[in-house]
């Protein structure tokens, strides 16, 4: 029988669920919930992180739509890149919904970081906020 010391355990475990997670779509899935806790939690709610999620979409300014949608893109892509480590090169692009005018659309675009020796794969996610002020993030 053959024993491990409890380090030596942690470090198979986190081996064997990398190996998992890079070849499942459990990995995206867990971004994906990841970006929705994100984007949907109102900054200055989290006592450990004051600048983590969104501000209070629903109070948005919105008289000049060009200029908010600009800070909004700004504000997701600075969030997304503070606090999910597993995308980079993030790029945020307004894609406007002429069906629907009460809500924004965004395509959220990136590479995804798939195992520790960083390779990368091209990913993207639809963002839609909603005019409630929640945020939709699918594949």
């Amino acid at each position: 029988m053959t024993t491990r010391t409890l380090f030596e355990t942690f470090r198979y475990i986190e081996k064997t669920l990398d190996k998992q997670d890079n070849n499942s779509s459990a990995y995206i899935d867990s971004i994906l919930e990841h970006l929705r806790n994100i984007l949907n939690t109102r900054r200055g709610s989290v006592l450990i992180a004051d600048n983590y999620g969104m501000p209070d979409l629903t109070n948005f300014p919105g008289e000049n739509l060009a200029e908010a949608v600009q800070e909004l893109e700004k504000m997701m892509r600075i969030t997304i890149e503070r606090y999910e480590p597993r995308l980079r090169n993030i790029k945020i692009s307004y894609n406007p919904d002429t069906s629907d005018a009460l809500t924004l659309k965004f395509g959220l675009s990136a590479e995804l970081i798939v195992d520790n020796g960083g390779r990368q794969h091209p990913i993207f996610f639809e963002t839609v906020i909603t005019s409630d002020g929640m945020v939709k993030v699918e594949r």
